[in-house]
C-alpha cells in the first residue's frame, strides 16, 4: 500500500513539472520583452513555478491590453491598405491626414512624414498636420526640417499638445546648435510640463554644455516621479526610466 501511494505521488509531481516549466518560460519571455524591475528575474528563477505564477499575475495579466493593441494593429493595417487604394483616385487632404496618422501609430515614420507632406501640399490647414510632420522629422533625426513646422505650431498655440510641441521645438533648437533658444524654451516648458521626454532632452542639452550636475538633476526628476505613479503609468514610463538611469550612469562616470 505504501509503495503504491509513494508511486502515485511521484507521478503527480512529475505531471506538474511540464506546467511549471511552461509558466517559467512564459514569465521569462515576457520579462525579456517588457524589461520590468530586475528582481522579478530572480523571483522567476529561484522560486520556480510559484515565482513564475506570481510574476504572471503581477506583470503579464496587466499587460493583457497589449493583445487588444495587437488586434487594433491588424485593423489599422487593413485601413492603411484601403486608404492607399483610395488615395490613388482621391488624394484628398482628409484621406492623406488619416493615412499619416495611421502610419505614425504603426511606427512607419518615413511614410507618415510623406503623407503629411502631401496633405500640406494639398492645402491642409490644420495645425495637427504640421505638428505631426514635425514630430516625424525630429524622431527621424532630421531636426532642421522639423524646425519650421514646430515653429509654426508653437507660434499659433504655445502649449500645443500639452506642451509637447514647444518641448520638441526646444529639442530641435538644441540639435541644430541654437542652445540658448533651446534652454530658454525648455525652462519655460518645464514650469508646467512633467513629461519625462522633456526632462531627459533638457538633461542632454545641459550635459552637452558640460553642466553635468544640472543634467543629473533633471534626469533624476524622471525617477523621482515613479513612487507616486499608479502601476499602469509606471509600466508606460519604463522606457523613460531606463533612459534616465543610463543618463545618470553616464554622467556619473
Amino acid at each position: 500500500m505504501f509503495s503504491v501511494k509513494g508511486q502515485s505521488n511521484g507521478n503527480a509531481d512529475a505531471s506538474l513539472l511540464p506546467l511549471g516549466l511552461i509558466l517559467q518560460i512564459v514569465a521569462i519571455v515576457h520579462f525579456i520583452r517588457r524589461r520590468p524591475d530586475t528582481y522579478w528575474l530572480y523571483i522567476i528563477l529561484f522560486l520556480g513555478p510559484v515565482g513564475a505564477l506570481v510574476y504572471i499575475f503581477a506583470e503579464v495579466i496587466p499587460d493583457a491590453g497589449l493583445l487588444n493593441q495587437s488586434f487594433k494593429g491588424i485593423s489599422r493595417r487593413k485601413r492603411i491598405a484601403a486608404l492607399e487604394l483610395m488615395i490613388r483616385d482621391n488624394p484628398s487632404v482628409g484621406n492623406l491626414e488619416e493615412l499619416g496618422e495611421l502610419y505614425m501609430e504603426d511606427g512607419k515614420l518615413q511614410q507618415a512624414r510623406a503623407a503629411f507632406g502631401r496633405a500640406i501640399d494639398a492645402r491642409a490647414t490644420t495645425l495637427d498636420c504640421f505638428y505631426r510632420r514635425g514630430v516625424c522629422a525630429i524622431l527621424l533625426g532630421d531636426a532642421p526640417a522639423a524646425l519650421p513646422d514646430l515653429e509654426k505650431v508653437v507660434a499659433k498655440e504655445p502649449d500645443y499638445d500639452f506642451n509637447r510641441a514647444p518641448a520638441l521645438l526646444a529639442q530641435a533648437y538644441a540639435l541644430t546648435g541654437q542652445k540658448e533658444k533651446a534652454e530658454a524654451l525648455f525652462r519655460r516648458v518645464t514650469v508646467t510640463s512633467t513629461l519625462s521626454e522633456t526632462y531627459l532632452n533638457f538633461a542632454d542639452l545641459l550635459a552637452s554644455e558640460g553642466r553635468n550636475a544640472e543634467a543629473r538633476e533633471w534626469a533624476q526628476k524622471v525617477l523621482d516621479k515613479e513612487p507616486t505613479m499608479p502601476r499602469y503609468l509606471r509600466r508606460r514610463e519604463r522606457p523613460w526610466s531606463r533612459r534616465a538611469k543610463k543618463t545618470l550612469k553616464r554622467l556619473t562616470a
